[in-house]
């Protein structure tokens, strides 16, 4: 069965649903901005022009990496109080909202990555809202900023996160004054709608496509061109495997000029104590998280019919009396249901052989089947244990 042919699992989004909830008039703004880019057809692109578009992208991009990612969101190096400021002024010429909204909104979607909770799952809702219809939507772009209290203490970061267009708007003006409208709209206009979805293809694309080195209980997977565009975030399941590591290409071949960039500065001490990955944790030997096994295990459990299965023990049993006898016996002794239905080795119910074939599939790493699939079995198990004797629906994921 396809990704696409499963059901959609209880409490899981419906992407029709997410769509009817986005506010239009919110986008418009955003619209704008990528009209006024076509702006360059009248004015033309001059060398030097060109040259400004491009090094605006690289400044902004390399805000937003370094910065807001894994300064502020991740807290993976340390520096003074002016240069954060700095980077936070620097990535909100982006036009990217606020930063401690984009931390807020970062630190959420890896609390709940790729699970229905998640802020922008392609996984869940699909490659549009991912990609930009999230920023729009009612609920999922709101911020909770009690989960970033390490920022709010800090009266300039509020001020500039509540005018957060300021920066966007000075960048916008110096343009114009410097090179009048070829300035706005290469300079500004064009490098900002390159740069919006360069760095939305992380959300959009990066639990798609590309490899999973590492078992992290999402989608997350590695790509080198989203790493070259990115400067560096396309190593995404690195990233997801070790969250706090300043340097996200885990290895010489993989290409990370925002921590380049961050390595340099620490030499003039603007920057200090980057974290790095321990060697462990780089060559992969370090077990599995408890929250990431129980996602996965989630993952595969919904790969398998479980309301069907359900559904086909109940109508095997429905005639006879030891339905009724088992659910009055769960209801006396708690789980004795699962512990039967695990003993009898129902045709219907996967084997935990069938379970962990299915993982070898899914896993970057194999060696790490056992404990998932038995996980999994365990789940399904739960699940049409409540179905048969509540005649509810299975356990959401």
């Amino acid at each position: 069965m396809t990704r696409a042919d499963q059901p959609v699992p209880s409490g899981a989004h419906d992407p029709e649903e997410l769509h009817n909830d986005i506010i239009y008039p919110l986008a418009v703004p955003f619209i704008l901005v990528h009209l006024a880019a076509f702006g360059v057809l009248w004015t033309g692109i001059s060398p030097f022009w060109a040259a400004v578009c491009v090094g605006l992208y690289v400044v902004r991009m390399w805000a937003l990496t370094a910065g807001f990612h894994r300064y502020f969101s991740h807290r993976s190096y340390k520096t003074s109080r002016f240069f954060q400021f700095i980077l936070a002024f620097l990535g909100q010429m982006s036009a990217q909202r606020g930063v401690i909204w984009w931390a807020a909104i970062h630190r959420h979607h890896h609390a709940h990555s790729d699970t229905p909770e998640d802020v922008h799952s392609p996984v869940h809702a699909g490659f549009w809202f991912s990609h930009v219809g999230w920023i729009f939507h009612r609920s999922k772009s709101e911020a909770d900023f009690s989960k970033v209290p390490d920022l709010t203490r800090f009266p300039e970061l509020v001020w500039l996160d509540r005018y957060h267009l300021v920066p966007a708007i000075l960048l916008a003006v110096t343009t114009f004054v410097v090179g009048g409208w070829e300035g706005l709209f290469v300079g500004f206009f064009l490098s900002t709608v390159i740069l919006y979805h360069c760095t939305f293809l992380i959300n959009s694309l990066a639990h798609v496509v590309g490899r999973k080195r590492y078992v992290t209980g999402d989608e997350s997977r590695n790509n080198w061109w989203l790493a070259l565009l990115t400067l560096g975030e396309g190593w995404h399941n690195n990233h997801h495997h070790y969250q706090s590591s300043t340097r996200q290409g885990f290895f010489w071949w993989e290409v990370d000029v925002s921590y380049y960039v961050l390595k340099a500065l620490s030499w003039t001490g603007l920057v200090r104590d980057l974290r790095a990955p321990p060697p462990h944790i780089v060559s992969g030997e370090a077990p599995v998280g408890r929250r990431a096994l129980e996602k996965v295990a989630h993952e595969l459990a919904n790969s398998f019919p479980v309301e069907r299965i359900s559904r086909q023990i109940h109508d095997a049993w429905s005639h006879k009396p030891t339905l009724e006898e088992l659910r009055g016996s769960m209801t006396r002794h708690g789980q004795e249901l699962v512990d039967v239905l695990a003993q009898l080795r129902l045709p219907e119910i996967p084997s935990l052989e069938e379970i962990r074939r299915r993982a070898e599939e899914i896993l970057p790493d194999p060696s790490f089947a056992d404990g998932i699939a038995e996980r999994a079995r365990a789940i399904i198990l739960e699940r049409v244990s409540l179905f048969l004797l509540e005649g509810a629906d299975p356990l959401p994921a």
